[in-house]
């Protein structure tokens, strides 16, 4: 079996009006001048590339296109969805100016070592972890011992899983795949107790089982860290600037409680961050070079952080990732927002 791929959608369009801005960059100024924001996903094709570890996660990707869209060019946006099938290939268009932002990459070491590429705040906190069948009384990582588990050798993947084992004092079967379709084949007769990957590749995995998935289970233990972040080329301060606070301002709502179904009850509020958020309060739009009311616009087209995560990856999804460290710090997790001020 091979992972369902989500559809591509390469040209969308939003509607509402236009948004007039000072102290554009660059990269604003093209963007306004053409009136199209050209954005990159990276639609991770596991056959094309062993680099990348990461399922697809499209809809997740283009919601962020959007988001950025709407904040620079208003709710009438045009934004082109670029794919790629890997990130080496992404970040090369973006660092010939092909595109202007990648939805999501990834802020490793050699990355920001780069001086090329910048990135925001990570927007979905991926990590390596393990599938694994219900049924066999598998609950830890630990019941693992003297068995089986799955992976695509000569990745990053091995190396982590092999690294995580010996730190935990596991004493595991290493069983190495080059194909993922006889990786499955391999779990689903029960030949291997587990198999891992990132979480949002091990999501697509759980699908692409069909019937079967119900009994199929991702552990929330974590191997390793994998996260992602929007990128942008670091020769243009203050698009990096409207990029970081758009992301943000959507995890900013989510702490304020303020959704795409209340925006309209929620400007009347006397909290001063709300105020500040939705634009109520006025001038602080103009030291990213924005209107007041760039971050209403944009949670009113992709609702707040939370919304985004469980219509594209958690519950209301295809592919169910609880949202672990990607919950509120306040729930126990790692999205945090700065301050409007």
């Amino acid at each position: 079996m091979s992972r369902i791929s989500a559809p591509i959608i390469f040209i969308a369009l939003l509607l509402i009006g236009s948004v007039g801005t000072a102290h554009a960059g660059a990269t604003l100024d093209k963007i306004k001048s053409t009136g199209v924001l050209p954005c990159g996903i990276n639609t991770e094709e596991p056959e094309y590339s062993t680099q990348d570890a990461h399922g697809n996660h499209s809809a997740f990707d283009i919601d962020i296109c959007k988001a950025v869209a709407v904040a620079v060019l208003g709710t009438n946006a045009k934004f082109t969805v670029v794919p790629y099938r890997d990130e080496e290939d992404a970040l090369q268009a973006l660092k010939a100016g092909e595109i202007a932002l990648l939805a999501t990459g990834s802020p490793n070491l050699i990355n920001t070592a780069n001086v090329t590429f910048g990135f925001a705040r990570p927007v979905f906190y991926d990590y390596q972890g393990f599938l694994v069948n219900r049924t066999m009384g598998i609950t830890s990582p630990r019941d693992l011992s003297g068995k089986k588990v799955c992976f695509l050798g000569g990745t990053e993947i091995e190396n982590q899983v092999e690294g995580y084992m010996q730190r935990e004092k596991i004493k595991w079967l290493p069983f190495s795949f080059q194909e993922e379709g006889e990786m499955e084949a391999a779990f689903i007769t029960r030949n291997c107790a587990a198999i891992t990957a990132d979480v949002s590749q091990l999501a697509y995995e759980r699908i692409a089982f069909k019937g079967m998935a119900q009994n199929f289970e991702i552990l929330p233990d974590v191997i390793a860290k994998d996260p992602l972040a929007p990128t942008y080329r670091l020769d243009d301060p203050q698009w990096a600037t409207i990029v970081n606070w758009t992301v943000e301002a959507l995890v900013q709502a989510e702490e304020s409680g303020v959704t795409q179904e209340n925006l309209a009850e929620m400007k009347k509020s006397n909290d001063p961050s709300i105020r500040r958020l939705l634009g109520v309060q006025r001038g602080y739009g103009q030291f990213i070079g924005l209107d007041d009311a760039w971050a209403a616009r944009t949670i009113e087209a992709v609702g707040n952080y939370g919304e985004m995560f469980e219509r594209d990856l958690g519950s209301r999804s295809v592919m169910k990732l609880a949202r672990g460290p990607n919950q509120l710090w306040a729930r126990g997790g790692l999205m945090y927002a700065l301050s409007i001020r």
